[in-house]
């Protein structure tokens, strides 16, 4: 059994354009172990104030961990000397989560698409095809060794307020 994951979470409360937002950033182990750990997390801070419906959990707990086991695994090669960077900005009608690995990057535009009949059986794009499908927008920065993910709030989901 591995001992549990212990992690420094920082975070602030940030202005910008969009409005005032929490940011939550997170250095996980590249150690495909630590995942469900850094989820919920970052869940729980993502959440903080303003509950999700079932289906924003359900895309923000996909999509996260899809970019850190790419990160991990495609990324840091799996390497644990090596981590992965997560930083979520949370606005209240959007979620900006960022993933970055220590990896030397890749062209997205190279992954085939795994939804055709001449790719059905390859693991590999799998991740990512999830993360398109789940994401309102993803971009990933020049090198290739991170990507954004954008996860618009539901209306409803941001005029809602907990009770502290």
């Amino acid at each position: 059994m591995t001992a549990p994951l212990r992690l420094c979470v920082r975070r602030s409360d940030i202005v910008g354009s969009a409005g005032p937002a929490t940011e939550v950033a997170v250095v996980v182990p590249s150690d495909v172990r630590h995942i469900e750990e850094a989820v919920e997390l970052m869940a729980r801070h993502c959440f903080s104030g303003l509950p999700p419906s079932p289906r924003m959990r359900f895309r923000l707990q996909v999509t996260l961990s899809e970019a850190l086991a790419n990160a991990m695994i495609c990324g840091n090669g799996e390497d644990p000397s090596k981590t992965v960077a997560i930083r979520a900005e949370c606005h209240r009608d959007l979620i900006e989560l960022t993933v970055t690995d220590e990896g030397v990057g890749f062209d997205p535009d190279d992954v085939a698409n795994p939804a055709t009949a001449g790719d059905i059986e390859s693991q590999c794009g799998r991740g990512l095809f999830l993360i398109w499908h789940l994401s309102d927008e993803v971009a990933f920065n020049a090198q290739g060794n991170s990507i954004c993910i954008k996860l618009r709030r539901p209306s409803s989901d941001s005029t809602q307020r907990s009770t502290p």
